[in-house]
């Protein structure tokens, strides 16, 4: 028996497993079994009312989990599916409300990740999954990550690498009469746009994983600012004995004079939004590894998937 039948197994078993997927990764439990999914709320320490995301193995599986599936969501699986996109749709009355709390609506996916599509094959049902770390903290990317977080309350970690996209999956409500992006990720506003041939709306009063204000925030403090300000920042905070990371794309980074600094670390130079997107939770949690006292983060352009880490990055400032 290989580790993805073993995690299978586990699943059936009512147990909890992570898994890999090309965001971030997760912490799975059954769908359909209120027990495990309960299990799965203590385990992450999850508010009872904040619903997670049940990843499918393919489009076929929408009607066993969505009351109805409207045309639009059905064009956004086509087209984006399996890939970093969630849709909210009217749950059907085989979805519990463990899965959705207390919703009518349920978050589907269908992940693009070999490890993750084994396993909802090998497993044959929904696998509900949020981010496989404690509640609020700076999402995994590694399996390593997910072993430091959660020990021995995960049965099974399956290891897939580091994650291919780095941040969440966009969720897109189509429960209502138009749809609407609940949360920014992996998939960009302007490619549901090419997808639908409209603009997609940011925002709407469904609740939805990972849009507290607060979320996704290290043990240091986050504060964003513009390139320029970076090494005055760093100078200041050095000044009063602080221990200072430094998150920005490699020229911003590299223009800013801290080579050779005992106060201030380089967490990430990355060359695109892309590799930010990839790099940021680990330099995220590099900085608690490191006990730094503040992490400087200037945020990428505000377009395609710079948008979401914009938005993880203010996330993650609001805890200080």
């Amino acid at each position: 028996m290989n580790d993805t039948e073993r995690a299978a197994g586990i699943l059936r078993a009512g147990g909890l497993v992570s898994f890999p997927t090309e965001t971030v990764y997760g912490l799975g439990a059954d769908a359909r079994n209120a027990v495990a999914l309960r299990r799965l709320y203590s385990v992450k320490g999850r508010p009872a009312d904040h619903p997670v995301i049940v990843h499918i193995g393919c489009t076929q599986q929408l009607n066993e989990f969505a009351a109805e599936v409207p045309a639009t969501a059905r064009v956004l699986a086509d087209a984006l599916w399996p890939g970093p996109l969630t849709l909210v749709l009217r749950r059907s009355a085989r979805v519990p409300d463990e899965a959705t709390g207390g919703l009518d609506t349920v978050g589907l996916r269908v992940p693009a990740h070999p490890i993750a599509l084994q396993l909802l094959e090998a497993f044959g049902g929904g696998i509900a999954a949020p981010s496989a770390n404690r509640f609020g903290k700076v999402s995994p990317t590694t399996a390593d990550a997910v072993r430091s977080d959660l020990g021995n309350d995960v049965a099974l970690v399956l290891d897939g690498g580091p994650c291919a996209v780095g941040i969440e999956s966009t969720i897109v409500d189509c429960s209502g009469s138009e749809p609407r992006v609940l949360r920014e990720g992996g998939i960009s506003a302007e490619r549901l746009r090419d997808v639908l041939g409209f603009e997609v709306p940011v925002g709407g009063t469904v609740r939805a994983p990972g849009t507290l204000a607060v979320h996704y925030a290290p043990r240091a403090r986050v504060e964003l600012l513009e390139a320029e300000s970076l090494l005055s920042a760093a100078a200041d905070y050095s000044a009063y004995g602080l221990r200072v990371g430094v998150i920005a794309l490699g020229e911003a980074a590299r223009s800013s004079g801290f080579v050779g600094s005992t106060s201030t670390t380089i967490l990430a130079a990355p060359r695109d939004v892309a590799e930010y997107a990839r790099c940021l939770y680990a330099s995220l949690r590099r900085a608690d590894d490191l006990d730094l006292d503040v992490v400087l983060a200037v945020p990428p352009p505000d377009v395609g998937v710079g948008a979401a880490v914009a938005d993880r990055l203010r996330r993650a400032a609001a805890s200080g």
